[in-house]
C-alpha cells in the first residue's frame, strides 16, 4: 500500500522496518520500542505462530464447503493496490493457486498507481460485470468505502487483503460489511522494525521516519508502531521528524538529504515502503554515511534482498502476501457457499525477519517476493 512516482513502475512495499526482537551488533532495524537481540528468520516466524495457527484454523471448515457448489462456477476478482508490484504479484500467485484448487475463475486487475481515484472505476466495472466476490487491497481507507459498499449492496462478497477500509474493525467498527480483513498486523510490524532499529543504534540516539502519505491504513499503522517503540525508550531515543514523499523515491531522497543537513548525528531511518527506503538509502549514500546510519526496510522484493547483501539496508521485514491471496480466495468460496461459521473478521498473517545472518536460509528465501 503505497503510491508511486509518475513514470516509475510501482514496487509498493519496500517498507523500511526493523524487528522488535531482531537486532544485533551488525544488525539494523527501523524505529522501535523494545530492545532486541539477533533473531533468525525461523525465530521471527515462531513469534507469529499463533497468528499462523489462527489463519490455518480459519481456512478449514466442513468438508465440501471449500469448493464451488455443484453446477456453480464462481467468478472472484482480486483488485490489487497497484499493478506489477512484487508484493501483489506474489499475492496473485497465492490466489491463483487456490482458485485453481477450488475450481473457481479468478480475475486480477489493479490501478497503474496506488490511487483510489484510479481504483474506483475498476471496482465499478467489476460490479457491472456481475462477479460473485471481490478481494481488494483498498488504496484509501476512507475513499474506498463507498465503492465497496456499492459492491456489497449488489450482492458481491467483499474481502479486504493487505489494507482495510474504515478503522479495520469489521466486527464492531464503523464499517462491518466486508467478510474479513486478511493481512499483516502493521502496528506490530512497525514496532518490530522500531525495536530492531533502536537496538542497532545502541539503544539511544535519533530516528527519522520516511512515509508515503496519510490515509493509507498499512503505512499509517507502521508509523504508529515505530513511534510506540520510540516512546517506550523514555527519551533515550528521539524522533526527529516524519516526512511524506507521495511514494516517490526522488522526493524521499530530497527530504532525507535536507534532514541530514539539519541533523548530522542521525542514527537510523525507518522507511515505511519501498520508495521511502530507496530514497532514504540514496541520500545516506550521497552523504557518505552508509553503515553509520542504519536503515530498516519493510517488505522483501528481490531488490531489497540485493540491497541487504550489499549493505545498503540492514534489515528486511517480509510479509506473507501469497498467504493473504490464498486465504482470501478460500474465504470467498466459503462465504459464497454459505459456510460462514468459523470465518474470522480479522486474519493476521505474520512476518519473516531477514538480515545478513539468515538471508540464505530456506525460510528467508521462501519469503522473498516474486517479480513475475
Amino acid at each position: 500500500m503505497s503510491k508511486r512516482e509518475p513514470g516509475k513502475k510501482f514496487s509498493r512495499r519496500y517498507f523500511l522496518r526493523g524487528a522488535a526482537g531482531v537486532a544485533g551488533a551488525a544488525f539494523l532495524a527501523a524505529c522501535g520500542d523494545n530492545t532486541a537481540t539477533p533473531v533468525p528468520a525461523t525465530t521471527a516466524a515462531a513469534a507469529t505462530t499463533a497468528a499462523a495457527a489462527t489463519t490455518k484454523a480459519a481456512a478449514t471448515t466442513a468438508a465440501g464447503a471449500t469448493t464451488a457448489a455443484a453446477g456453480k462456477k464462481y467468478t472472484i476478482a482480486l483488485v490489487q493496490g497497484v499493478k506489477g508490484d512484487p508484493f501483489y504479484v506474489t499475492m496473485e500467485k497465492g490466489a491463483r493457486a487456490k482458485a485453481q484448487e477450488l475450481g473457481v475463475d479468478l480475475l486480477v486487475d489493479g490501478p497503474a498507481q496506488f490511487d483510489a481515484v484510479l481504483q474506483t472505476p475498476i471496482v465499478d466495472a467489476l460490479i457491472a460485470k456481475g462477479i460473485n466476490a471481490l478481494i481488494i487491497a483498498a488504496c484509501d481507507k476512507q475513499a474506498m468505502i463507498a465503492p465497496l459498499k456499492r459492491a456489497s449492496d449488489a450482492g458481491i462478497k467483499v474481502i479486504s487483503v493487505d489494507t482495510f477500509i474504515g478503522d479495520g474493525d469489521y466486527e464492531k467498527g464503523s464499517v462491518t460489511f466486508p467478510i474479513s480483513y486478511i493481512g499483516s498486523d502493521n502496528v506490530q510490524g512497525g514496532k518490530i522494525a522500531g525495536d530492531a532499529l533502536i537496538k542497532s543504534i545502541g539503544g539511544k540516539g535519533k530516528i527519522y521516519i520516511q512515509n508515503v502519505k496519510p490515509g493509507i491504513s498499512t503505512t499509517d499503522q507502521r508509523e504508529q508502531g515505530c513511534k510506540q517503540a520510540i516512546d517506550a525508550t523514555s527519551g533515550a531515543v528521539t524522533l526527529v521528524g516524519v516526512d511524506y514523499n507521495g511514494d516517490s523515491a526522488a522526493k524521499s531522497a530530497e527530504q532525507t538529504s535536507a534532514l541530514l543537513q539539519r541533523t548530522p548525528d542521525l542514527g537510523g531511518i525507518f522507511g515505511c515502503n519501498l520508495f521511502s527506503a530507496e530514497g532514504a538509502a540514496q541520500a545516506v549514500k550521497n552523504a557518505n554515511k552508509s553503515g553509520q546510519i542504519k536503515i530498516a526496510n519493510f517488505d522483501a522484493p528481490e531488490q531489497a534482498i540485493a540491497d541487504l547483501r550489499s549493505g545498503v539496508l540492514d534489515l528486511v521485514i517480509a510479509q506473507k502476501p501469497g498467504e493473504m491471496g490464498s486465504t482470501a480466495v478460500d474465504y470467498a468460496v466459503k462465504a459464497l457457499n454459505g459456510a460462514t461459521t468459523g470465518l474470522l473478521k480479522r486474519v493476521p498473517t505474520g512476518y519473516v525477519v531477514i538480515d545478513k545472518t539468515n538471508v540464505d536460509t530456506p525460510e528467508a528465501q521462501a519469503a522473498i517476493y516474486k517479480s513475475n
